[in-house]
C-alpha cells in the first residue's frame, strides 16, 4: 500500500487537531479569567438567588440507566452491520450465525440478570 492511500486519513486527523487547537485556544483567550462579581455571575431564576448546594449528587439509577443505554446501543451498532454483510458471509462459506447468536445470548443473559436484580425498577 502506498503512502498516498493514507492521505485522506492524515488530512482528516490534521483538520481535527487544528479545529481542536482553535477551540481550546479561543476558550483560553476569550474565556472568563476571574470572578468579577460573584452575585452577578451566578446562575439565577426569576431574579431570586439560588439556594441549596450547587453540585447535588445524582442517584445511582441515572448512571445505571446510562450504562444500560450504552450497552444496548453498542448491541445495535454491532448487529446492524452484521445483518448487512450476512449474505456476503454466507456466500464466502463463513459461519456468522453462531457468533451472532452467542453475542445475543450473552446480552439476553445480562438483561435477565438486570431484571432479576431490580436494576430496571425505578420505584424502590
Amino acid at each position: 500500500m502506498s503512502s498516498a492511500a493514507y492521505l485522506p486519513f492524515l488530512l482528516q486527523a490534521g483538520l481535527a487537531a487544528l479545529i481542536t487547537g482553535v477551540v481550546i485556544g479561543a476558550s483560553h483567550l476569550l474565556g472568563q479569567r476571574f470572578k468579577r462579581n460573584a452575585i452577578k455571575d451566578s446562575a439565577y431564576e426569576c431574579g431570586v438567588a439560588g439556594g441549596g448546594l450547587p453540585h447535588t449528587r445524582f442517584p445511582v439509577k441515572f448512571y445505571l440507566t446510562a450504562l444500560l443505554f450504552m450497552l444496548f446501543d453498542l448491541e445495535v451498532v454491532i448487529l446492524i452491520p452484521a445483518t448487512f454483510v450476512y449474505r456476503e458471509f454466507l456466500a464466502a462459506h463463513l459461519p456468522i450465525l453462531g457468533p451472532l447468536l452467542f453475542f445475543l445470548g450473552v446480552l439476553v443473559l445480562g438483561l435477565i440478570y438486570e431484571v432479576r436484580k431490580g436494576a430496571l425498577e425505578w420505584e424502590k
